[in-house]
């Protein structure tokens, strides 16, 4: 399994004030410095930077970019990726100083969601210190966290990232969430080499125009996370899920909707797997407890 983690992600924006309020003063990340006159750059541990908010005209993810074992990894990934039909488009060597790693490639999956992968990091001597002083970020080997995308092309998909990239199926649900008579919807948790639960999952439903479902950022501790959760009342951010504990991961967290239109999950105590000896599960539900959603309360007070 060649791809360990995620690394960063790259997020456009036509206001990166309202994701430096965001990024800073709810999620607890540090301001770094930054190559470019349109690019901010945020930090949450010892990598040059996680969070690269780009200057633009839209509101959505550009890429959630993974890290690859090595040079040769990366290079053997790239030419399956492109005999699978899917379009690689390697960043120069001046690009690819400017994100702090060896080399990268941008592509897409077979359902349009965007993709970098890359070999090679750069860490900064800079001491991570929160400016909301939260104690820190689980990252490390186990990546910035997670991505979820929609699939609307779910087996296409989901068999993309398993036979082409090489992720590992970690639980592989279907639910119904809009009740027994509505659509079934499959979902797809996979995970890389580093152990953390799924560093990726696919969600069967139509691509949103923020380009993501939501992205995960895990804390040490659940008084990191319930502190997070104070602070995004306070500042006027809407909340799209309350506080719970999901069944899979085991994570406990609330979901936050971000300045880019998709959402953030902030949690703590996620459950680390072993990926070599790992047997894929079905959860049946998706909370052992809380996580109301915001549309499960609309509904609700509409009398549905």
């Amino acid at each position: 399994m060649s791809v360990k983690a995620l690394g960063y992600v790259v997020i456009e924006t036509a206001n990166r004030g309202e994701w430096e309020r965001f990024l800073t003063r709810v999620a607890g990340a540090m301001k770094g410095k930054s190559p470019r006159a349109d690019v901010d750059l945020y930090v949450v541990d010892g990598r040059s930077f996680r969070f690269w908010i780009q200057q633009g005209t839209s509101e959505c993810l550009r890429a959630a970019a993974y890290a690859v074992s090595g040079a040769e990894a990366w290079n053997n990934l790239m030419k399956a990726i492109s005999a699978a039909g899917q379009a690689v488009d390697v960043g120069s060597a001046h690009d690819a100083a400017e994100r702090g790693v060896a080399a990268f490639f941008r592509t897409t999956d077979p359902a349009g969601n965007r993709l970098e992968f890359y070999h090679g990091d750069t860490h900064h001597t800079t001491a991570f210190k929160s400016p909301v002083g939260m104690s820190g970020f689980v990252t490390g080997e186990m990546g910035l966290g997670h991505a979820v995308f929609a699939a609307p092309k779910f087996a296409a998909t989901h068999a993309f990232y398993r036979d082409v990239i090489g992720f590992g199926d970690t639980d592989l649900p279907s639910f119904f969430l809009m009740g027994p008579d509505g659509p079934e919807m499959r979902f797809a948790f996979m995970h890389g080499s580093s152990g953390r639960h799924h560093s990726l999952a696919l969600g069967e439903m139509p691509v949103p125009p923020s380009g993501c479902v939501h992205l995960m950022l895990e804390m040490l501790s659940l008084n990191d996370v319930g502190k997070a959760y104070d602070r995004m009342r306070a500042e006027g951010f809407t909340q799209s899920a309350s506080l719970g504990r999901h069944v899979n991961d085991e994570m406990i967290g609330f979901y936050v909707q971000t300045p880019g239109g998709f959402d953030l999950e902030i949690g703590c105590e996620g459950l680390v797997i072993d990926p070599s000896t790992w047997k894929p599960t079905r959860h049946e539900r998706i909370s052992e407890w809380g996580h109301v959603w915001a549309w499960q309360e609309a509904m609700r007070q509409a009398g549905q």
